[in-house]
């Protein structure tokens, strides 16, 4: 495949329809399990819970992005087979969006308005989530694990039936420019960051700790363009030795083999939502991928390593329940979501509520399945606080060094001294 054909698969998977208007709040159908005022618990029966979301299955995202639900969807089928949550099973209802706002707003509206969804699980997309995150909060539905790592979904005062799921931007930026003053002999350095919210909380990380004047050329690109070369350009011409990445994998990819068609060498450090190996190496094509890849740097937050026990039993559950779809970060991604989404409604009680749904996020006894344990307080929502550091070496993709742990304002990053989450009852969460 020609790296022009490539530049137009991305541009074709990653371009983003425009916002479109908020929905209004309306009241919701639904009552109670028990029948009095404790609690809302729509969507609960005797047997089932059943939850939704809106993600791409089809239109310029879903090759990126439509396996996450699926691999999700295997997951509550793995644990519905052991007899499900408190003795009900999991129903996910998946409706596509096509990444379009204004799809997003029908969609969920029917999930909440028809379905009666007990919550909202893992909505993927900022511009997408955005339009339907104050019409969730006015309704009152837990809007759990939102797929994206803006600080938005971080406002418990504002939006407090909100929780992230992802390590946000500015934990990622700061962690990897931590890294690359710590680890790296980089003297100059350059951004090349989506056109919003991510490039720019991206760049904030950056400059918290390399400073105002630490990137010598801060480049953006715009989704609906598929040429990068000006500003792979600009940072070549700026010097730059050691470059970072607020992209998706479609154009981690592209600023990757323009930069080798430039004939521009340099370190690669991209945030989690741009550093997957597999769809990297999908994209440049089995033969090239390993040579442009070598030595590139990604955070993540999820268990990952291939000898890892979680991967281990993702991949089992991949292989008997999700139809043998390939095995990549989108699985270990949906998967993370699921089994986090059991633990929470686990905790929730025998009769759980919404009420009490958000009430054991609150209460920091739901830890996840990551390299650190989740961070959800009554006063943070942000999930992981910080994220691990991923180098391809010989083709294979795996930790280094310490996990970092900072926050997404001005505070140091520090090494995590804790234990990873372990892997405990064949990944069935416990009361």
């Amino acid at each position: 495949m020609s790296l022009t054909t490539r530049r137009l698969r991305a541009a074709a998977v990653l371009a983003v329809p425009a916002l479109a208007l908020g929905l209004t709040a309306c009241s919701v159908p639904g009552s109670t399990a028990s029948g009095d005022e404790e609690g809302d618990a729509t969507g609960v029966t005797d047997s089932t819970v059943t939850v939704g979301t809106h993600t791409p299955l089809t239109g310029p995202a879903a090759a990126g992005y439509s396996s996450i639900s699926a691999a999700a969807t295997a997951y509550f089928d793995y644990l519905n087979e052991q007899g499900g949550i408190n003795g009900r099973t999991i129903e996910y209802v998946v409706k596509d969006d096509g990444y379009n706002p204004a799809n997003t707003q029908t969609v969920v509206r029917e999930l909440v308005q028809e379905d009666e969804v007990f919550a909202i699980l893992n909505g993927l997309g900022t511009p997408t989530h955005s339009a339907v995150l104050d019409y969730l909060d006015q309704n009152e539905v837990p809007d759990l694990f939102v797929a994206s790592g803006s600080t938005s979904w971080d406002q418990p005062e504002e939006y407090p039936w909100t929780f992230a799921f992802n390590a946000d931007y500015v934990v990622e930026g700061k962690a990897l420019a931590h890294y690359a003053q710590e680890e790296l002999d980089g003297s100059t350095y350059c951004v090349l960051g989506q056109d919003d919210d991510f490039g720019e909380e991206f760049q904030q990380g950056l400059e918290a700790v390399l400073g105002a004047d630490g990137l010598a050329s801060v480049q953006t690109y715009s989704v609906s363009n598929q040429d990068v070369t000006a500003q792979i350009g600009a940072m070549q011409a700026a010097g730059c030795d050691t470059n970072f990445l607020a992209t998706v994998n479609g154009f981690t990819a592209l600023a990757l083999g323009t930069a080798a068609q430039l004939g521009y060498q340099a370190r690669w450090l991209s945030s989690s939502s741009g550093g997957d190996y597999p769809t990297l190496a999908g994209f440049l094509g089995e033969d090239v991928a390993p040579l442009l890849l070598e030595g590139f740097v990604s955070t993540n937050y999820l268990s990952f390593s291939p000898d890892d026990p979680w991967v281990a039993h993702f991949r089992d559950v991949n292989d008997q329940y999700n139809d043998g779809a390939p095995f990549d970060g989108n699985t270990v991604y949906g998967m993370s979501v699921a089994y986090t989404f059991a633990e929470a409604l686990a905790r929730a009680g025998d009769d759980p509520t919404r009420e009490s749904l958000v009430e054991a996020l609150e209460s920091g006894d739901v830890v996840g399945a990551g390299i650190m344990p989740l961070a959800f307080s009554g006063d943070d929502h942000s999930a992981y606080d910080g994220v691990g550091i991923t180098v391809v070496t010989s083709g294979v993709q795996d930790y280094v060094g310490p996990v970092y742990s900072t926050d997404s304002a001005d505070g140091p990053v520090e090494d995590f001294t804790g234990e990873a989450v372990p892997f405990e009852n064949e990944g069935i969460p416990q009361p």
